[in-house]
C-alpha cells in the first residue's frame, strides 16, 4: 500500500509491512529458510558488497522479518526496526551498537530488572558504566551527568512502579550534552505513547508483550529514528547473533493488526478496575495513570494519548496478604510478562523478589505488599468479581 505513513493507526497496524508476492499473498508469508540461492557468482558477489538488495542468510536479513520490522517502524514513526530473539537481546544491542568503553549511561533506576542487572553487573566489565536515577526528577537526571554521559535510557511507565518520566525534559537534556535518549516504550506500546514525537533517537520494544499480545512469543525490537544509524545497528545485531527467526516474527506481525483493537480494550477494563481497587479497604495505594492520585497525572496527560493496562497497588498486610491474593485468585493468571489478551497478576515480594532481603527489596521499590496486574480483554465485570473474591480472602 502506497504511502502507508498517511494514513490512521488501524489501517497501519493491519496493512503496514505487507509484501507483495507474486502470488498475491494477504499476508506476508512465512519464509522458513536458513539460506538464499543466488542467481550466479557474480549475484552473490553484488549481494556481499552491498551493491544489490537481496537476501543472503536469514540471520542477516529476510522477507518475513523484514515486514514486521518494517510494520512497528510505521507504527512508531521511526524509519528502521531491527528484529531481536527477546527484548533483552534489543537491550544488549542497543548498548553495544551506541556505546565505548569509558561511555557512562543515565538509566531509570525503575526499569526492568534483567535490563537493571545487565547495566550494573555486565556492561562494567566492558568499560561502561551507569548511575541510576529517578528520573521522574529531572533535577536527578541533570545531577547524575558526567563528561563521558552518552546515553539517557528511559522506562515510562517504570517497572512495577507505573513512575512516570517526562521525556520530552530528558531527550532535550540528552541533546544538550551531545547524548543519545533511548526508551523502553514497552508498557505503552505506539498506540498510547509516541517518544519520537517527544525527541528520543532509540525505541525498543519487548514484543512479547503489547505488540504480539497474545502470550506465545519472546521477542524484542529496536525503532530507529534516523536510517542513518541502521548499517551500524544491522551490522552489530548480526554480529551478536540475538536475531529474531522468521515464524516468531510472522507471529508478532499478526499480533500487530489487532494491536488498537487490543490496546483499548484493555484499557477500558483497566480504567473500571483501577477504580474498584481504588475504593477497597484492603488496599493502602493503586498506581494507575488513569487516576488523578497518580504523582505524575499532569504528565500523563500531556505525554500519553491514554493510560493502559498495568496497574500496581499496595495490599495492606504485607507479604501475607499478598500470599493469600495470589492463592485464591480466579481467572487472573498467576504469571510474570504482561500485556496479552489474558489478565496476569503477580506478588513481587513472595514470587520474583522472594530471594531478596528486605532491605534490598526496599531499596528497590519493591515494598511487601505491592502487587502488578496486566489487565486483559476478559469481560471486566469477570475481573472486578475474581479479585473481590480474592481480597475478600485476607482478613
Amino acid at each position: 500500500m502506497k504511502n502507508i505513513r498517511n494514513y490512521g493507526v488501524e489501517t497501519k497496524c493491519v496493512h503496514a509491512g505487507l509484501k507483495e508476492t507474486a502470488e498475491g499473498a494477504v499476508v506476508t508469508p512465512i519464509y522458513q529458510t536458513s539460506t538464499f540461492k543466488f542467481n550466479d557468482a557474480d549475484h552473490g558477489a553484488r549481494l556481499f558488497k552491498g551493491e544489490e538488495e537481496g537476501y543472503i542468510y536469514t540471520r542477516m536479513r529476510n522477507p518475513t522479518v523484514e515486514a514486521m520490522e518494517d510494520a512497528v517502524a510505521i507504527l512508531e514513526g521511526g524509519a528502521k526496526a531491527l528484529g531481536c530473539a527477546s527484548g533483552m537481546a534489543a537491550v544488549h544491542t542497543l548498548f553495544a551498537a551506541t556505546l565505548d568503553a569509558g561511555d557512562h549511561i543515565i538509566s531509570s533506576e525503575s526499569c526492568y530488572g534483567a535490563t537493571a542487572t545487565l547495566l550494573a553487573n555486565v556492561m562494567p566489565r566492558f568499560g561502561i558504566t551507569t548511575t541510576f536515577v529517578d528520573t521522574s526528577d529531572i533535577e536527578a537526571v541533570k545531577k547524575a551527568i558526567q563528561p563521558n554521559t552518552k546515553m539517557i535510557y528511559a522506562e515510562t511507565p517504570g517497572n512495577p512502579t507505573m513512575v512516570m518520566s517526562d521525556l520530552a525534559e530528558i531527550s532535550a537534556i540528552a541533546k544538550s550534552i551531545g547524548a543519545k535518549c533511548a526508551v523502553d516504550n514497552t508498557f505503552m506500546s505506539p498506540i498510547l505513547q509516541k517518544p519520537f514525537e517527544l525527541g528520543a533517537d532509540y525505541i525498543i520494544h519487548s514484543m512479547t508483550k503489547y505488540l504480539n499480545g497474545h502470550a506465545d512469543v519472546v521477542a524484542g525490537i529496536i525503532v530507529l529514528k534516523d536510517e542513518k544509524d541502521y548499517p551500524n545497528f544491522r551490522k552489530t545485531l548480526n554480529h551478536l547473533g540475538g536475531t529474531i527467526d522468521p515464524f516468531n516474527s510472522f507471529l508478532v506481525h499478526r499480533g500487530l493488526k489487532t494491536l488498537k483493537l487490543r490496546v483499548m480494550q484493555q484499557q477500558e477494563n483497566a480504567v473500571k478496575v483501577a477504580d474498584f481497587l481504588n475504593n477497597h479497604h484492603k488496599i493502602e495505594w493503586v498506581r494507575y495513570p488513569g487516576l488523578p492520585s497518580h504523582p505524575q497525572y499532569n504528565l500523563v496527560k500531556k505525554q500519553m494519548s491514554g493510560t493502559g493496562s498495568m496497574i500496581a497497588f499496595e495490599l495492606k498486610g504485607g507479604i501475607e496478604a499478598g500470599k493469600i491474593l495470589m492463592n485464591n485468585i480466579e481467572i487472573f493468571g498467576l504469571a510474570v510478562s504482561l500485556g496479552g489478551v489474558e489478565s496476569l497478576i503477580q506478588h513481587p515480594a513472595s514470587m520474583t523478589h522472594a530471594g531478596m532481603s528486605p532491605e534490598a527489596r526496599k531499596q528497590a521499590q519493591i515494598t511487601d505488599g505491592l502487587v502488578r496486574i496486566s489487565v486483559g480483554i476478559e469481560n471486566v465485570d469477570d475481573l472486578i468479581t475474581a479479585l473481590s473474591n480474592g481480597l475478600d480472602k485476607i482478613k
